[in-house]
């Protein structure tokens, strides 16, 4: 994908056309509008295609920055008049990503309706790319942080004095080598190519796949208006739903679109204000944010990754090849024993969330028969139980030992990409894979009881029940030989 990324961001002025972008909002410009250029060996189609993975990517990967942002907030070293106030943002933060994650299946949804591939695919170091909003860092969060968030979720034409220092803050937290992007750059361009007629026919258009689609009925469980992310502290701040849309034509995958962008980007959600975008929580975070004076997270890792030896003493690099060639020129090793087994575990989990997801469209239909799960609805469910154990493990890993050196520094989630995300070809070695990860996740699970018996026992022995019932489950999807 990368040699095709130069010259995604030429514009063509369109005639004289201006947009106003909130023009009752102070410091906010009137754009000129413009029209996409279609690159080389592309037709608007899979133009179409590419930036639609693209922005899967960024979902992807900024809904894995986000969590692990949220997960570095908190810890003893917190002072205790601030504690409440770093649990508010840590849960604001933690409905965020919640909402990158409807993002990421919307745009699944999209990916079907034009007869595309999905991608549920990460690059963990994509930098240099245009329309990553910034290089992927998995980082504690800080006020540098933050201004790059703000910046990547910033709507256009934002040009006050404030905007400007963060702006400034952002380039130079990053290093100052290659520009940042705004998220809504890439949304902007995929709604113009779609909305066209003349760009991508209506025979591209797909109804049927909507059976295959993700819905809010089936996704949406629990994440009503400002009930997201929030479970821990007593402030509630009012934020939109969770967007899962299913689309069945141009005119509803163009407002689809719409609909992340104005989530993420908006200086409010509504007129009123009463609901705010990720820029608007982002700042109200930022503009709270301690620059120095005291430190609201725990001492969490920079990128931190496992360390898998295959072949004696052979490490290999995680992460498909186009990640492996882009590997982080920061990172930091997770070695003291139990954290690293942990580590591992999060890693495996991390996996079963995305293939359960990605099996879960290549089936359509009902997810139960009465009281009976239908074969799309194990896995819907098996999906929402990782994305429970993902955020479990977090937590666990936040609170165990980087290495041994006894520094104080502490492990963090990896979140590291497996080696393919790609589905077997049929439908009986898709459950195969369910099941070798399961087995995988059960010797993780035993070794962590048997070498630390005291240790989240409760925990891991719901774990183990639970896999084990899944395994079974999954098992009968297998056709005897």
């Amino acid at each position: 994908m990368s040699r095709h990324l130069e010259s995604l961001l030429r514009f063509e002025p369109a005639a004289a056309e201006l947009r106003a972008l909130a023009p009752k909002a102070r410091g906010v410009k009137p754009l000129l509008r413009t029209a996409p250029v279609l690159p080389p060996e592309f037709s608007w189609h899979d133009y179409a295609v590419l930036l639609l993975h693209i922005a899967a990517e960024v979902e992807h990967a900024l809904m894995a920055e986000y969590l692990y942002a949220a997960y570095s907030l908190g810890g003893p070293q917190v002072p205790s008049r601030y504690r409440e106030k770093v649990r508010h943002w840590q849960e604001v933060v933690l409905g965020i990503a919640k909402e990158e994650m409807g993002h990421l299946i919307t745009v699944q949804n999209v990916l079907r309706l034009i007869g595309a591939p999905l991608c549920l695919d990460r690059e963990d170091y994509p930098w240099g790319a245009q329309f990553y909003p910034f290089e992927f860092t998995l980082e504690p969060l800080t006020k540098d942080s933050l201004a790059r968030y703000v910046y990547a979720e910033m709507p256009a034409g934002w040009d006050t004095d404030e905007a400007k220092e963060i702006k400034k803050r952002a380039q130079q937290g990053s290093g100052g080598q290659q520009p940042l992007h705004r998220v809504g750059e890439l949304y902007d361009r995929m709604q113009k190519i779609l909305a066209n007629p003349e760009y991508v026919k209506e025979a591209d258009f797909q109804p049927a796949t909507t059976t295959f689609q993700a819905s809010w009925d089936e996704w949406g469980r629990g994440y009503v208006r400002g009930a997201r992310g929030q479970s821990t502290s007593p402030q509630r701040q009012e934020t939109p739903d969770v967007i899962v849309r299913p689309v069945s034509s141009r005119d509803e995958a163009v407002e689809a679109l719409a609909a992340i962008g104005k989530q993420g980007e908006a200086l409010f959600y509504d007129e009123e204000g009463s609901e705010r975008s990720h820029f608007r929580r982002f700042l109200d975070i930022y503009r709270e944010f301690p620059d120095g004076e005291w430190t609201p997270t725990r001492p969490v890792p920079l990128n931190p990754k496992t360390e898998m030896d295959l072949n004696a003493n052979r490490v290999v690099l995680r992460g498909s090849a186009k990640a492996r060639a882009a590997a982080p020129a920061v990172s930091t090793p997770i070695t003291h024993p139990e954290s690293a087994t942990w580590a591992h575990l999060h890693n495996v989990r991390y996996r079963m969330l995305l293939v359960y997801l990605s099996h879960a469209y290549q089936l359509a239909g009902a997810t139960g028969q009465g009281d009976v799960l239908t074969p799309r609805g194990l896995l819907i469910n098996r999906t929402f139980g990782e994305m429970y154990n993902v955020r479990a493990i977090s937590h666990i890993l936040v609170d165990l030992p980087l290495d041994d050196s006894g520094s104080g520094a502490v492990a963090g989630p990896p979140f590291e990409m497996p080696y393919t995300l790609d589905l077997p070809d049929t439908e009986a070695d898709r459950w195969r894979l369910h099941r070798d990860l399961l087995e995988a996740a059960q010797q993780l699970v035993r070794t962590l009881r048997e070498q630390y018996p005291d240790r989240h026992a409760d925990y891991l022995r719901a774990l183990e029940d639970l896999d084990g019932a899944a395994l079974q489950s999954v098992r009968q999807m297998i056709p005897k030989p």
